[in-house]
């Protein structure tokens, strides 16, 4: 009687096991930006540019000891944007897309508060695409280029009229 318990046990058992342990088949495809705020205003105005070969790396920490658990790095394109390809469901872990390092000198200061993205990567929450965008992050110019005066004014007219 004890062998059936266990081998029905282990019938039970086993495929769960199966499933934790094997990759999924659909990787998540995380996809964000890293920008230069010329105008040093610490979000995107229409005088950002786009960083090319800015460093990013996705650092997953577990949710309750705070240690990290899996990192993956990342590279801006030409056109400034990233894709992380990740092949674990990260549901019982914090993760966020940090930036690394700015190719642009003259472009190289983290802005505060835009210096990393929170995603989540799981698939028990409702979300059917294996899609995942991260809010973009930006790095700010040494200087105040020209033209920022009239760009900040020009959002400032635009939030009273609303």
């Amino acid at each position: 009687m004890a062998s059936r318990g266990a081998f029905l046990l282990f019938l039970c058992v086993l495929p769960a096991m199966v499933m934790a342990i094997r990759p999924a088949k659909n990787p998540f495809c995380l996809k964000g930006r890293v920008v230069c705020d010329p105008c040093r205003a610490g979000y995107e105005t229409s005088a950002i540019t786009h960083i090319a070969g800015a460093d990013v790396m996705l650092v997953c920490k577990q949710r309750i000891t705070n240690e990290v658990v899996f990192t993956k790095p990342g590279k801006t394109d030409a056109t400034g944007e990233y894709t992380i390809y990740v092949d674990q469901d990260r549901a019982d872990d914090v993760c966020d897309v940090q930036l690394i390092n700015s190719p642009e000198r003259s472009c190289s200061e983290k802005a505060p508060g835009r210096d990393q993205a929170r995603v989540i990567l799981t698939r028990y929450n409702g979300i059917s695409s294996n899609d995942r965008f991260a809010n973009a992050m930006l790095y700010m110019a040494e200087e105040v280029a020209s033209g920022c005066a009239e760009v900040l004014k020009q959002m400032q007219e635009l939030d009273e009229e609303n």
